[in-house]
């Protein structure tokens, strides 16, 4: 009798046990599978942000300004600075240049010569570049984001510190105009008379 009850005991506590194994196997195997399920979930996720990132990504980009339109713009605004140089009496060299976004990381540009280009070398002068002065209050401009001659550091080399450039920030980027030719304050008039054209349209 004695060892019927222990068969008994034996058969329930295995049958406990066999539940257990089961309930145990069906808890991992819920936990396998809602491990996967967010997985899947965070691929997903990682998915949609990534497709969503691109795009913006691209849309902050700044845009190149159409050639054709940039030359349309150009010619008037240097025709705005050779009318005002005339004006004032002076000759040289006008430069206009675009540089789109928030940094100047290339541009597109156009001069014009008004009048004259450099000022032949005298037995007391080595003579001048205006071209290459005009360039130079361009680069200095583009270094600093102010008025050339204007910055509050000594001129770098490649740069002479001069008046006669001034920038602008427009809707889609930076507008710098240079004039070389004249006195420091008549060079920035004709560079304003410039700026103004482009500065509306840019």
């Amino acid at each position: 009798m004695g060892a019927l009850v222990a068969i008994g005991r034996q058969g329930r506590i295995l049958r406990r046990t066999n539940r257990a194994h089961r309930d145990l196997g069906t808890l991992l195997t819920e936990n396998s599978r809602m491990k996967k399920r967010l997985i899947a979930m965070g691929m997903l996720i990682a998915v949609t942000f990534a497709a969503n990132v691109g795009p913006v990504r691209a849309a902050s980009a700044p845009k190149p300004v159409n050639a054709k339109k940039f030359d349309t713009l150009a010619n008037q605004a240097l025709d705005a600075m050779k009318k005002r140089a005339a004006e004032l009496k002076v000759t040289g060299v006008a430069v206009v240049s675009f540089a789109a976004g928030d940094a100047v990381e290339g541009w597109t540009s156009k001069m014009a010569v008004v009048g004259r280009m450099k000022d032949d070398p005298t037995p007391t002068s080595k003579g001048n570049n205006l071209l290459g002065i005009a360039y130079a209050k361009s680069a200095e401009m583009a270094e600093t984001l102010q008025d050339s001659g204007t910055a509050k550091r000594p001129p770098m080399t490649g740069e002479f510190g001069w008046q006669g450039g001034v920038i602008g920030r427009g809707r889609t980027g930076y507008i710098i105009v240079a004039f070389s030719g004249g006195k420091s304050e008549d060079d920035v008039q004709v560079s304003k008379a410039g700026l103004e054209v482009l500065k509306s349209a840019l």
